[in-house]
């Protein structure tokens, strides 16, 4: 299995290594997830990068409660062993917006972490209206 890793700078953001793998049903160890890259079309899967927490928009953190437990036990876990799985984050226009992963984002808050690993997908304003619904 190739590895590749490089650097890569958004706007204003600092650079963030990521890392790109070939196709694999192989565990990784709990290492951090990687880039899939699809063997039958060569496109890259979604990237997966460390992003500022005050660079996500939340738009459904009002209309939803987290479960105080599961955060503290995610809260222990991170403080452990790490975020074994990021959150899925849309990017569109060159915004970030979570709406998954609460529990995750925030015990990263709770913990004073600066970033989160997130799993970035790019859609247009039609796909962010759509998760609005």
């Amino acid at each position: 299995m190739a590895n590749l890793q490089f650097h890569l700078h958004i706007g204003n953001l600092k650079a963030f290594t990521t890392r790109a793998a070939s196709s694999s049903s192989s565990s990784n160890n709990g290492a951090p997830p990687s880039i899939n890259y699809s063997s039958s079309n060569n496109k890259v899967g979604p990237l997966i990068l460390e992003l500022p927490l005050e660079k996500i928009r939340r738009p459904l953190m009002r209309t939803r409660s987290n479960d105080p437990e599961k955060v503290k036990d995610l809260m222990d876990s991170i403080s452990q062993i790490g975020l074994q799985v990021p959150i899925d984050v849309l990017e569109v226009d060159g915004a970030y917006y979570g709406f998954s992963g609460c529990h995750r984002y925030e015990a990263h808050q709770r913990l004073g972490l600066p970033t989160i690993r997130c799993k970035i997908r790019r859609g247009t304003k039609e796909t962010l209206r759509h998760h609005l619904r």
